[in-house]
């Protein structure tokens, strides 16, 4: 493959971008016919197709994204040594990029991400992304992440190569408003038979440990609702549209901000929480932060 056009490179991730040719044609000053040409250039070169037609607008395919990632990356590094040089800045605050999968509480991210947010302010900017688990890992492998924290280890036929970090197992617990509690009709956990439950989808490794819990003791709830964003299912908690389940991690914040109560643990049930990273010892420091020394890696 001949040397990669960066040219051609900055076109296509100003489209990808904008979402439309027309539009990117309109920022760079030029015509549409060239911005398609250059693409065109670029797909040739590397050998695959960079996006599929979706009605008027331009869609990724799953190279594109991958190559939409490493040209973020460098044309960002781009605009930070031309800002650098222009102003006479130093190299500024270590940039920290963390992604956060959608299935994980966004207040338990935001515990076990203490130890890398308590760095001033000063010396580490903070990147936030929360996205589905897999665009994450995409990112990860393309080294627009740093970290990923996520409830589910790398799995061996996973496209990624990166390390599992055990970073915190934490006790489910089951909450539920004072009112729902005392319409109980038998003590926990006998008496959640029939109760309503707002429950995780069954894609997450949660839901699926607590309906092997309910079968155990042979309960069988009634499900008011099933929801992916957690959030959104502790807001449905909080109405008291049903039980929910959630870390001993964050009881107490979980009970001052929804007002809701704990009504027992579901015993033998755990909420794990990892941490993906590229390299087996990483050297950021604000990874390093959340990986204690005692915590192994595992190679996918």
């Amino acid at each position: 493959m001949p040397d990669l056009n960066y040219h051609h490179l900055h076109y296509f991730w100003v489209v990808a971008r904008e979402g439309t040719i027309t539009r990117a044609a309109d920022l760079l000053g030029v015509t549409q016919p060239t911005i398609s040409a250059q693409i065109s250039v670029l797909e040739d070169s590397l050998g695959v197709h960079l996006f599929r037609r979706r009605g008027n607008r331009l869609e990724l395919t799953d190279t594109g994204r991958v190559v939409q990632e490493h040209a973020s990356t460098i044309f960002r590094v781009g605009e930070r040594i031309s800002e650098a040089v222009k102003h006479g800045q130093s190299a500024g605050p270590t940039r920290f990029a963390v992604g956060v999968a959608e299935s994980v509480p966004l207040l338990s991210a935001h515990r076990l991400l203490e130890p890398a947010l308590s760095v001033s302010s000063d010396e580490l900017r903070i990147v936030l992304r929360v996205g589905q688990r897999d665009r994450l890992l995409a990112a990860l492998a393309a080294r627009t992440l740093d970290f990923v924290l996520t409830d589910s280890a790398i799995g061996p036929s996973e496209p990624v190569e990166a390390h599992t970090h055990a970073i915190h197992q934490s006790d489910a617990l089951i909450f539920g408003t004072p009112e729902l509690i005392a319409s109980l009709p038998a003590p926990f956990p006998e008496g959640l038979e029939d109760a309503p439950f707002v429950l995780h989808t069954e894609n997450t490794p949660l839901r699926r440990g607590l309906d092997a819990w309910f079968a155990r003791h042979a309960i069988r709830p009634r499900v008011s609702a099933e929801v992916e964003d957690v959030g959104f299912l502790q807001l449905l908690g909080q109405d008291g549209r049903g039980f929910f389940v959630a870390p001993s991690l964050v009881r107490e914040e979980i009970c001052s901000r929804y007002g809701v109560e704990v009504v027992g643990a579901a015993e033998g049930l755990k909420e794990y929480f990892f941490g993906i990273t590229l390299d087996r010892e990483p050297a950021h420091p604000a990874v390093r932060a959340l990986l204690p020394e005692r915590v192994g890696a595992t190679r996918a």
